[in-house]
C-alpha cells in the first residue's frame, strides 16, 4: 500500500512538471538578456544593456523581412542540422568592432557599408559566447529545447539567399533593443531559431523525500513512463537531387526540378543522423498520406501503415 502511494506521488509530480514545461517559460527572455550582457562584457569589455526585448513566433516569409539594410546576418547551426539566424543591426556591429579596434565605442555618425568577412570573424566569438550563455541559463528550462545548441556557422551580407538556406517552418524570434557603450550607440539584435525545437528537453527534476522510493519499483515505473513518451523523428525521403550553388540561386518561382529516381514504391526512412532505417511504399490510410513499411534492404520486424505527411526533400547545395 505504501509503495503504491509513493508511486502515485512520483507520477503526479512528474506530470505536473511536464505540464509546466510543455509551452515553455519566460526563461529565454530573461536568459537572453543575461547572455548578451555577459558575452559583451567578457569578450569585448563592452558595456551592454538590453532596453527592451520581445519574443514572437514568425513564419519564414516574415523572418526574411527582418534584416535591416547593411546588417550582418550570422547563420547559426544547431541540433539535428537545424539552422537559425542572429542579425546584428549596423549600430550594434559598429559598436562591437569599435570596442576591439579603438578600445571604446565612438559617437560619430555611421558610414553606410556592407559588413565584411573580417567583421564576421571579429564578432563571431562574442556571438558564440552569447549563445553558450543562453544555453547555460536554460539548463533546467523548457526553452532549452528550441534555444539550446546553436553556434555561429557563417555569415551573409545580403538576405536574398536566406529563402534557400532556411527551412520553411515557423521560427521563434527574440528581438533585443540594445544600448552599447553607455548609450554611445543603440541598435537591435535579432535571434531567430526553429520554433518547434530540434534539441533535447531538460530532465524533469522531481524531489522525492523518501530515498527508498527513488531506487525502488516506483522510480523504475516513472522512468519507464518518461522513456515510452519520448518521440522519434524519421524523414521520409522520396528522392534527392544535387545542384550547383549557381543553379540553385538562379531558380525561379514555378520552375520544375525533375526527380529522376523518385518512385512511390521505394521511399526511404532516415534518422536524424542521415542513416537509412527502413523502406516503404506511398499510399493512403484513413484519408491521409501514409507509408506502409516493407522489408527492402533493411530488416523491418513489423510492417504497418505509418501516418506521416509526405514533404518535399530540401535541396542539397553543392559548389
Amino acid at each position: 500500500m505504501a509503495e503504491a502511494l509513493q508511486d502515485g506521488v512520483i507520477r503526479r509530480r512528474i506530470a505536473a512538471a511536464k505540464a509546466q514545461m510543455a509551452e515553455g517559460s519566460p526563461g529565454a527572455d530573461r536568459g537572453w538578456r543575461l547572455a548578451l550582457a555577459r558575452a559583451a562584457r567578457d569578450t569585448l569589455a563592452l558595456p551592454l544593456e538590453v532596453s527592451s526585448l520581445a519574443l514572437h513566433r514568425r513564419s519564414l516569409a516574415e523572418v526574411l523581412e527582418l534584416p535591416p539594410n547593411h546588417a550582418l546576418i550570422a547563420v547559426l547551426q544547431g541540433p539535428a542540422d537545424g539552422m537559425g539566424l542572429m542579425i546584428l543591426s549596423p549600430p550594434v556591429l559598429a559598436a562591437m568592432i569599435e570596442a576591439q579596434t579603438l578600445g571604446k565605442v565612438a559617437t560619430t555618425l555611421l558610414t553606410s557599408r556592407k559588413p565584411t568577412r573580417t567583421d564576421a570573424a571579429m564578432v563571431a566569438p562574442t556571438l558564440d559566447a552569447a549563445l553558450e550563455g543562453l544555453e547555460q541559463v536554460l539548463a533546467q528550462e523548457a526553452d532549452l529545447h528550441w534555444a539550446g545548441g546553436f553556434r555561429y556557422a557563417s555569415f551573409l551580407d545580403d538576405p536574398r539567399p536566406l529563402g534557400l538556406l532556411l527551412e520553411d517552418i515557423d521560427y521563434r524570434v527574440l528581438t533585443a533593443e540594445l544600448s552599447l557603450g553607455l548609450g554611445a550607440r543603440q541598435g537591435a539584435v535579432i535571434l531567430a531559431l526553429p520554433a518547434d525545437g530540434k534539441g533535447v528537453m531538460p530532465a524533469v527534476a522531481v524531489s522525492v523525500p523518501d530515498l527508498a522510493a527513488q531506487s525502488g519499483q516506483a522510480f523504475a515505473q516513472a522512468l519507464a513512463a518518461q522513456v515510452e513518451e519520448t518521440g522519434c523523428v524519421l524523414d521520409a525521403v522520396v528522392s534527392r537531387v544535387s545542384l550547383p550553388l549557381a543553379r540553385v540561386l538562379a531558380l525561379k518561382v514555378g520552375e520544375i526540378i525533375p526527380l529522376s529516381r523518385a518512385s512511390i514504391d521505394r521511399i526511404h526512412f532516415e534518422g536524424l543522423d542521415g542513416r537509412r532505417l527502413a523502406e516503404g511504399r506511398l499510399g493512403q490510410n484513413r484519408g491521409m498520406r501514409a507509408i506502409r513499411l516493407t522489408s527492402g534492404d533493411v530488416q523491418v520486424r513489423k510492417a504497418s501503415a505509418v501516418e506521416t505527411t509526405a514533404g518535399a526533400e530540401p535541396l542539397r547545395q553543392t559548389g
